[in-house]
């Protein structure tokens, strides 16, 4: 292997060494605080009514045979998947989420299994953009055959102006706090220093179906979306003087 000379060492070190002083030269700053810090966090909180509701649904069969267990899944599902069609449904609002087929075991002590059948399993997500008509489709879909309904959970689809509600009364909040402490040490806000932002997103909130209380089989299945809150929390760091 060829050895560089000393001279080409120097050289190109020598010629590195402005990249790096010019690095070190654009950085930003670190704010200086010449009066008092003061730390404070607010939350601000805004109040939709939620206007998607999804559930998981779909069926469970059995059978002697792995085959008949899984056509007449099929069948159903079919059928299921019609229905929700025909109640307005939207093909991107219907998602598959599990198929599956399982057998089913016979146990006696100081025996092997025995396999006495199977079970097909087929789950759907279904998204409902008009909670109002949701709950006639549960009962739409059970009367089609569906044995599985988990849900509803309810969210909202565009939170985005909620959340700056809520942003906006976590800085009122922030800025009255601030003053607040500043007026009772004698002092005023001068400035934000840093403010920085912890959204709590959005979590869908799970309820559960609940049919209206009947003595005859017009009792139907019943869905209220109420109300949900959207958050966000602030902190910021204030200058006093």
């Amino acid at each position: 292997m060829r050895s560089l000379h000393p001279l080409f060492l120097a050289s190109a070190l020598f010629l590195a060494l402005p990249t790096v002083v010019e690095a070190q030269m654009n950085s930003t700053p670190m704010a200086s605080i010449s009066g008092t810090r003061l730390e404070v966090q607010a939350r601000g909180e805004s109040r939709v009514v939620p206007d998607v509701a999804t559930i998981s649904t779909g069926v469970v069969t059995q059978s002697t045979d792995a085959a008949t267990a899984m056509r007449d899944n099929a069948a159903k599902m079919a059928r299921m998947i019609a229905a929700l069609k025909k109640a307005g449904v939207a093909d991107k609002d219907v998602q598959t989420q599990a198929v599956s087929l399982s057998p089913q075991y016979r146990y006696r002590d100081n025996e092997a299994p025995l396999i006495t059948g199977y079970q097909a399993s087929n789950m759907l997500s279904v998204q409902f953009r008009d909670i109002s008509k949701s709950g006639a489709i549960l009962d739409v879909l059970v009367k089609e055959g569906a044995n599985q309904i988990n849900g509803p959970t309810l969210s909202v689809e565009k939170p985005e102006a909620a959340l700056d509600e809520a942003r906006v009364k976590a800085l009122k909040t922030l800025q009255a706090r601030a003053a607040l402490y500043a007026k009772a040490a004698g002092m005023k806000v001068k400035r934000i220093i840093t403010l920085s932002e912890a959204s709590d997103g959005f979590v869908p909130v799970p309820i559960m179906a609940r049919a209206e209380m009947a003595t005859d089989a017009s009792a139907k299945t019943s869905i209220s979306p109420g109300e949900q809150a959207l958050g966000v929390t602030l902190s910021a760091v204030f200058e006093l003087e």
